[in-house]
């Protein structure tokens, strides 16, 4: 497996690149990422297991989103079956992924708890309300940073780690060290592609719903409304696309078994 070394440009093309493949069937593509989420969230709602089921699912959920967006850029249909078609390659190496990455995250945020004494981890895990103490003293910045940082290199891991397993048949340690090195030998593309979508899901629609509401500051529940359908049916699917392009454009291409 050998990964290429990109420009830092590459990262905003991630983006470009994802629109222009969602756009030749937005609604269909459109369908599948919402109904990417809603299978989470029903999933989430079993009694005992639902977490841990719902992170064991997702790496082949995701596998099939860069599936159908791999179908679209080479002119095939894109089914509801698409979707979930992931979860059949490779079964057991993603589900391992999808739980060894909850691990890191619980992980991380247990460890977090040496600086707010659990604060952080409670509002996550246990959906405990952040007092006007937390908001205004800024009591979660450092843990949420300290979270940031130590799920980072993890992130990075299990970035291509899915698809590798899925469509390589690679197993957990060779997906997890071969998607972290390519991460590695292309952090400035990431940079871009982080900054890229900060801008295109974060300050573009902010500014807006910020200029909105400077007009019409009483119908601040409808503007909110308003800004999270192109969110949902709009950017949510172009950045998914983006995952896939990013994977096509580091990895040299091979024969997909």
């Amino acid at each position: 497996m050998q990964a290429q070394t990109l420009p830092a440009s590459a990262g905003w093309r991630w983006i470009v690149d994802g629109f222009a493949i969602v756009r030749r069937n937005l609604a269909l593509y459109s369908m599948l990422v919402i109904c990417y989420w809603l299978t989470i969230v029903f999933v989430n709602l079993l009694p005992y297991i639902g977490q841990v089921a719902a992170f064991m699912i997702m790496p082949g959920l995701a596998v099939g989103l860069m599936q159908a967006a791999r179908d679209l850029e080479h002119g095939q249909p894109i089914r509801l079956q698409t979707l979930f078609g992931g979860l059949r390659r490779n079964t057991r190496t993603l589900v391992i992924l999808g739980i060894l990455y909850l691990c890191c995250q619980l992980g991380a945020l247990l460890l977090s708890s040496l600086i707010d004494d659990g604060d952080l981890a409670r509002v996550i895990l246990a959906g405990k309300q952040m007092d006007k103490e937390m908001i205004e003293g800024g009591a979660l910045i450092a843990p949420a940073l300290f979270v940031m940082a130590a799920m980072t290199p993890v992130v990075m891991a299990w970035w291509f780690a899915p698809v590798l397993a899925a469509w390589h048949g690679q197993g957990v340690g060779k997906s997890l060290f071969f998607s972290f090195v390519a991460c590695w030998l292309n952090w400035r593309a990431f940079l871009v592609y982080g900054a890229g979508l900060m801008l295109v899901a974060g300050l573009a629609p902010g500014l807006l719903a910020g200029l909105l509401l400077l007009f019409i500051p009483e119908a601040q529940t409808f503007i909110t409304a308003l800004m999270t359908v192109p969110m949902m049916l709009v950017i949510l699917p172009v950045i998914f696309a983006s995952f896939y392009v990013s994977y096509r454009d580091v990895f040299v291409p091979a024969e997909i078994d």
